[in-house]
């Protein structure tokens, strides 16, 4: 027996091609949420941003486990009146974003939308990703936007830098975000919006081991 298959195998079974994602129509004013809202499901992370589409490959490993992890964490500290889930769709303005953490009321969830919008969020979290376009996104264009549509919370990890990990928290105020808690790997990080919760960033990065 060989692992490699006989002869014209291959041709009667060709492995599957890579095809552009989907067709789309011809605008002059920019995609809306309800083009968003009718995409297919595909292996990408799309985004609708200013009326355009923005397409993100699946995360890093390092990217994911952080993600993963802090939903973990915020699941472990949240009252029964919310629930913590990961890259879920948000309704954001005329925006549809999908950060990598998504904390919102248990009633809005559990009657299961595609689409959560953001009053029925009360934090959310991006784990940066490397890359200046990435970086500038979730430093400047994604908390702006999350602020203007009222969420009260703003977590953001980073894994890159000198300083790294860092997780930052931010509270909604008059003037957009306010920095309310900051830490790095071996200090304990502390806030108390939407809920109390205490942890080392080492344990979203990994590095608890």
């Amino acid at each position: 027996m060989t692992a490699v298959p006989d002869e014209g195998w291959l041709v009667a079974h060709p492995p599957p091609r890579r095809v552009s994602l989907f067709p789309l129509p011809a605008t002059a004013d920019g995609y809306t949420l309800d083009d968003w809202l009718k995409l297919p499901e595909t292996r990408e992370r799309i985004e609708l941003i200013d009326g355009c589409f923005v397409v993100s490959p699946l995360p890093a490993f390092d990217h994911a486990l952080a993600a993963n992890r802090l939903v973990r964490i915020l699941d472990d500290a949240r009252p029964q009146d919310y629930e913590v889930v990961g890259t879920g769709n948000l309704e954001v303005g005329e925006d549809g974003l999908i950060p990598d953490v998504v904390v919102g009321r248990a009633k809005a969830i559990l009657e299961g939308p595609v689409v959560l919008p953001a009053p029925d969020a009360v934090c959310v979290a991006e784990v940066v990703s490397p890359g200046k376009v990435s970086r500038d996104r979730d430093y400047t264009i994604k908390p702006f936007k999350y602020a203007a549509a009222g969420i009260p919370v703003f977590i953001r990890v980073d894994l890159q830098g000198d300083d790294a990990p860092r997780v930052e928290v931010f509270n909604l105020s008059g003037q957009g975000y306010e920095l309310v808690a900051e830490g790095k790997a071996g200090n304990a990080l502390s806030f108390d919006q939407p809920f109390p919760v205490s942890f080392d960033p080492a344990v979203p990065a990994g590095l608890d081991r």
